[in-house]
């Protein structure tokens, strides 16, 4: 029976509790979701997107702009 009187003031004191705070600083507190793929795959979207990256500002970069453009009017 005491388990139970205790669960009910828990249960009581987090209501109040919850109640008592205001409804801005509850919105505040609300956790950021991280995306499905992380949360399902772990780092390895994160690194493929890293490496995707590189790959891509390596190809725009001026260097290889120039290099395409001439050997595309030969």
């Amino acid at each position: 029976m005491a388990k139970s009187d205790e669960l009910v003031k828990y249960i009581t004191e987090r209501v109040v509790h919850y109640i008592d705070t205001p409804k801005d600083e509850r919105k505040g507190r609300t956790k950021i979701k991280e995306p499905w793929t992380m949360k399902w795959f772990g780092m390895i979207p994160f690194a493929v997107s890293l490496w995707v990256g590189k790959k891509e500002k390596a190809m725009n970069s001026p260097e290889n702009r120039e290099k395409r453009s001439s050997s595309g009017k030969a």
